[in-house]
C-alpha cells in the first residue's frame, strides 16, 4: 500500500475585514493551502495554540489588540514564518515588525501573485531551516559556496572584501526575507559599533558592483526603501 501524501501546509489568516479575508481564503485554498481564519488577535492566539500553523498571515489593524502585540506574543513560542499584511506603510512600522520577528512585510494593496511568491519562499526556508543552511547557495547567476568561501557571478569568480562577504552571507542566510539595516549593522559590525545606515549603503553599493549585471538596476539584492534589503530567491 502506497504511503498517503503529506498534509497541505496550514496557514493562519488573521484579518478583521471580512471581504479581504474571504478573498484571501478563496485564493490561498485554491493554491493548495489549508486555511484557518481569525478576525481578532485573541482568536488568532487561541487558534495558533490549538493547532500550530505552518505560516501566519497577520494584519496589524485588528479590533481588539494591535497586530504588533499579536506578533510579539506568537514569537514567544511559534517558530513558523509570520508575514505581515498591512495598510501601514510607515518605515517605523515595518522595522518594528521585522525586528520583532516577522519574516516579511507586504503593504496593502498587493498582488495575489506576489503574496503567493512570498508564502512559497517563507515555507521553503522554514522547511529547509531545520537542517541548517546549505553550504552552497545559487540564485540568478549568483553562487555562494560558504564552505570554500567562494563567490561567483554568472560563472565568473568574484573577490569580495571581508565586510562584503559578511554582508552577502547575512543576506544568503535570510534569503527571500527583508533584512533590516539595524540587523545587518549588528550582524556584520557587532552591536557595539555605532555605524550609520549611510555607512551600510556604501558597502552594499560596492557589493552590488561586483555581483550585479547592472548595479544601477539590481536584480539580486533589492532595496526595501527605508527598511533594508532583500536577496532574491529563485
Amino acid at each position: 500500500m502506497s504511503a498517503s501524501p503529506p498534509p497541505l501546509p496550514l496557514l493562519l489568516l488573521v484579518e478583521d475585514e471580512v471581504p479581504m479575508r474571504r478573498f484571501l481564503r478563496t485564493f490561498l485554498s485554491g493554491s493548495g493551502y489549508r486555511i484557518q481564519e481569525a478576525g481578532t488577535g485573541q482568536q488568532a492566539l487561541t487558534l495558533a495554540a490549538q493547532a500550530p500553523p505552518d505560516l501566519v498571515l497577520l494584519d496589524l489593524g485588528l479590533p481588539d489588540m494591535d497586530g504588533q502585540e499579536v506578533l510579539r506574543r506568537l514569537r514567544q513560542w511559534l517558530k513558523a514564518p509570520i508575514i505581515i499584511l498591512s495598510v501601514r506603510d510607515q518605515d517605523v512600522q515595518k522595522i518594528t515588525a521585522l525586528d520583532s520577528g516577522a519574516d516579511d512585510y507586504l503593504t496593502k494593496p498587493f498582488s495575489s501573485g506576489e503574496l503567493l511568491a512570498r508564502v512559497r519562499v517563507a515555507l521553503r526556508r522554514a522547511k529547509g531551516g531545520s537542517g541548517g543552511d546549505p553550504p552552497v547557495f545559487e540564485s540568478g547567476g549568483l553562487k555562494v559556496d560558504q564552505t570554500a568561501r567562494k563567490v561567483s557571478a554568472n560563472q565568473v569568480e568574484v573577490h569580495l572584501t571581508p565586510i562584503e562577504y559578511k554582508l552577502l552571507v547575512a543576506l544568503v542566510q535570510h534569503c527571500g526575507q527583508v533584512v533590516t539595516h539595524h540587523f545587518l549593522l549588528q550582524e556584520v559590525w557587532g552591536p557595539k559599533r555605532a555605524l550609520s545606515t549611510q555607512h551600510l549603503r556604501v558597502f552594499m553599493a560596492g557589493l552590488r558592483r561586483k555581483i550585479e549585471v547592472d548595479p544601477a538596476q539590481p536584480r539580486l539584492i533589492l532595496t526595501e526603501q527605508g527598511v533594508g534589503y532583500r536577496l532574491v530567491s529563485e
